[in-house]
């Protein structure tokens, strides 16, 4: 009763009216614990509601709950209503996304916690690029272990799906699997970001302070197409070394 929008105190009067049969504003009020003015009131709304009748015994106003049914007549009025937000919400909804900006202008990221929220970054990579397409990844060797670890397979479902990638790994080590190609950088840093250039996003993939895999994605089209030319750049400058 409650969700129909009736008060603790609509309620407790009209549920004594129902357990009396009917009854004036001064007895009401005395099994409700209610002051009358505000039994009163109670009662005004309650017939507004529908919920309540009053009649004149004698020189006596009495006031008598409606049947239990007529309750279906307050959700009734709540689904007209909630017809009526709905149709005021699709009416100034293009006005907030006016207000909103453009989305695109704005980077939006999630954080991805784990060898489970690793993998999320990997499906992610997989379900954004189509055959043919290819993208970006400065590899790390301890990123790298927490990738596989995280998703065996991905490799395998990469070159399945016909996805290329080009790798800059930023340590030796990393072999060639199919639809990629790689070059060093020398850096020999164990301990680097693993980032991957994609579908206008950037992921990067490293350790927290306690040494648990983490990864963020940032999905910006002006980030990932200035990521995207840093790394083809120092791609071209890598072939001519």
């Amino acid at each position: 009763m409650k969700k129909l929008g009736l008060s603790d105190k609509e309620i407790k009067v009209y549920l004594s009216l129902l357990e009396y049969d009917d009854a004036t504003v001064r007895s009401l009020a005395e099994v409700s614990g209610l002051n009358r003015g505000t039994t009163y009131d109670t009662l005004k709304n309650l017939r507004k509601a529908g919920l309540v009748v009053f009649f004149k015994k004698g020189a006596k106003q009495r006031f008598a709950a409606e049947d239990p049914e007529k309750i279906y007549s307050l959700v009734e009025k709540k689904e007209e209503e909630i017809e009526e937000i709905k149709e005021k919400i699709h009416e100034f909804i293009p006005e907030l996304k006016s207000l909103q900006g453009n989305k695109e202008e704005r980077p939006s990221s999630k954080l991805f916690e784990g060898r489970k929220g690793i993998r999320t970054i990997l499906k992610d990579i997989l379900d954004s690029l189509k055959k043919g397409e290819e993208y970006y990844i400065y590899s790390a060797k301890r990123a790298s272990e927490d990738i596989r670890a995280a998703y065996p397979d991905f490799t395998k479902d990469r070159i399945k799906k016909g996805i290329g990638v080009k790798s800059i790994s930023l340590a030796q080590g990393g072999g060639m699997h199919g639809l990629d190609e790689r070059r060093w950088l020398d850096a020999n840093d164990e301990s680097a970001t693993f980032i991957l250039i994609y579908a206008g996003k950037c992921a990067f993939i490293s350790r927290d302070s306690l040494n648990n895999p983490i990864g963020i994605i940032i999905e910006n089209k002006m980030i990932y197409e200035t990521q995207k030319t840093i790394f083809l750049s120092l791609w071209k400058f890598l072939e001519k070394k």
